[in-house]
């Protein structure tokens, strides 16, 4: 009783300071390429998108009172206070498990994960209400699932598991490897479940939630679903073991490496059937994080995935980590609450939010003079772009050069949600992007909404020295001419960190519309392929692909199919 009550106190105090660190980092930095990007769900609501379904554009709306508080602070208050209720549930799931220590040590590596802190603690992101609505689906069926009586209350939280499911599902897509869990468990460990209603029920439950995402699917050609499979999707009989080396590593640093290795032990030790843990809560956590994370390192050996879709698949193995160290360490009042791994853990996951902050905000390390590439500036400079920007625009006023009103226009989903939030909202301008669908992707629902742009409009453009795209290659058809402007220059610690070339388009050939989905496909493979061949035997496109191959770190591969595809695109807008 006392070293629970000891326990107790420790939680709260984790919970305190996890809020206000989430809350002072939430308003620090500025919002990152996908954070502003979901902006854009609250912005302009719908039952689902392109991406993503709705969840995350609701959770905004809610903390921001429908954007009434439009700052970054509130666009992250639901990551902030999401990411505190979710350390204290899974301290309740632990408990529930095993113990209260094994509840604690469970908050605390769910603290010094970087994907649970940060990635859907602090930014705002599908993972922040995907990983509340996995917990809470966790709690339900831990409790449920292994009852082979199959009782009132583990009927009546089987159907609860079933709208946390649903839940889960507006939320990010991949959460139906809760569903699979569910029925993995059934099959293996309980059949009974399926001579219950109550399984089929619950089943129509979850659907009932997602049927929104699944009938605006319909309406758009099932395009998001299209588009996550385009994602994982088999590039050919070779092993791609790149894919599968920064799979791995991801996964490895986003749980935080010393969690990693804890998770790993706890495995082993389970291999080695040591038994630190129930049977029956250790069979639901196993089948509701293997089989995501095998099935995603499976897809990394053929395709380029991305770390943290992997990231709930760890909310159970960090139970079962929890748990193991529980049994090692034990209640002894004597001995310290918090064991030395979990110490270098929360060290760790402390200086890395400390430093990068520090990093993103002020160039702490002047990575660019020792030739390393710093994505860090890709998370500053935008506001500072806007107040620049403005200047730009008056001065045309005055001048006038008949730019009053004139939309920017961009080709892909970022920079266009960037510039939509810090740029064009103070100014109150349109933001249209202009390309395939693939590439500027909810734009293209947005670009609708903001209607049609009409024959002689000019327009703003603006190009970043970090990600630059030619304006004269990829809309010289479409407008009489095209003008350099400025040239704005973006600074960290008084030091030169890119810069944004203003240009000014005159008149718009032809009314652009944006009537048909199928106007905004990517050109087909034939004609990419034919590209390719072309880049590859012209001396300068490929010296030009070369330098772009170095300057971004990526495949040679990559960047020609980019490159190529770019082209193709032009050729089909001609």
């Amino acid at each position: 009783m006392k070293e629970d009550k000891r326990i107790n106190r420790a939680i709260i105090v984790v919970l305190v300071g996890s809020f206000l660190l989430r809350a002072f980092v939430s308003g620090f930095i500025e919002l990152g390429n996908d954070e502003v990007y979901y902006w854009t769900y609250a912005k302009f609501p719908d039952w689902s998108h392109f991406d993503h379904p709705p969840m995350v554009g609701w959770i905004i709306q809610l903390f921001t009172l429908n954007l009434y508080f439009d700052h970054e602070v509130f666009l992250r208050l639901g990551a902030v206070v999401f990411g505190t209720l979710n350390t204290g549930l899974i301290f309740l799931i632990g408990k529930k498990i095993k113990d209260s220590l094994t509840g604690f040590y469970a908050a605390l590596l769910f603290t010094a994960s970087i994907y649970c802190f940060i990635i859907a603690g602090i930014f705002i992101m599908p993972d922040t209400p995907q990983v509340l609505f996995w917990l809470l689906s966790l709690w339900f069926l831990l409790d449920c699932l292994p009852d082979k009586n199959l009782t009132r209350i583990s009927r009546i939280e089987l159907l609860l598991s079933g709208v946390t499911i649903g839940l889960a599902l507006l939320s990010k897509y991949h959460s139906v490897f809760l569903i699979g869990g569910v029925f993995l468990y059934m099959i293996l460990y309980n059949r009974n479940w399926f001579r219950a209603k109550e399984t089929y029920f619950a089943f129509l439950i979850a659907l009932a939630f997602f049927l929104p995402v699944i009938i605006w699917n319909y309406h758009n050609a099932f395009i998001s679903f299209t588009f996550h499979e385009s994602r994982v999707g088999y590039e050919g009989i070779r092993i791609h073991w790149e894919y599968f080396g920064t799979e791995l590593v991801g996964q490895f640093f986003y749980s935080n490496p010393v969690n990693f290795i804890i998770i790993l032990f706890s495995l082993f030790a389970l291999f080695g059937r040591k038994q630190f843990i129930e049977r029956n809560p250790l069979r639901v956590l196993l089948v509701m994080s293997l089989p995501l994370t095998l099935v995603f390192m499976g897809f990394s050996l053929y395709s380029s995935t991305l770390p943290h879709w992997t990231g709930p698949a760890y909310l159970g193995l960090i139970l079962v980590a929890a748990a193991w160290l529980s049994g090692n360490t034990g209640h002894d009042s004597s001995t310290k609450l918090v064991p030395w791994p979990l110490r270098i853990a929360l060290a760790f996951q402390l200086i890395l939010v400390i430093v990068g902050g520090l990093q993103i905000n002020y160039g702490l390390v002047p990575l660019k003079r020792h030739g390393i590439d710093d994505m860090t500036t890709q998370l500053q400079g935008w506001r500072q772009l806007g107040e620049k920007f403005k200047g730009v625009v008056e001065k045309d006023k005055s001048s006038h050069k008949c730019f009053d009103g004139s939309p920017i226009i961009t080709y892909r989903w970022f920079p266009a949600a960037n510039l939509d939030y810090y740029v064009a909202k103070p100014l109150k301008k349109k933001v249209y992007s202009l390309g395939t669908l693939s590439r500027i992707h909810k734009y293209y629902w947005i670009d609708k909404i903001r209607g049609n742009i009409q024959k002689g409009t000019n327009a703003y453009y603006i190009a970043l020295s970090n990600d630059y795209t030619n304006p004269h290659q990829r809309y010289g058809l479409l407008f009489d001419s095209i003008v350099a402007a400025d040239t704005l220059k973006i600074y960290r610690g008084g030091e030169l960190t890119w810069e944004a070339y203003i240009y000014r388009f005159y008149g718009l050939k032809r009314e652009i519309r944006f009537d048909k989905l199928n106007d905004f496909f990517e050109p087909t493979n034939d004609r990419i392929c034919y590209w390719i061949d072309e880049i590859k035997t012209h001396p300068i496109m490929l010296s030009d692909v070369k330098e772009k191959t170095r300057q971004r770190g990526a495949t040679f591969d990559d960047v020609i199919w980019d490159e190529a595809s770019w082209m193709a695109e032009i050729e089909k807008h001609k």
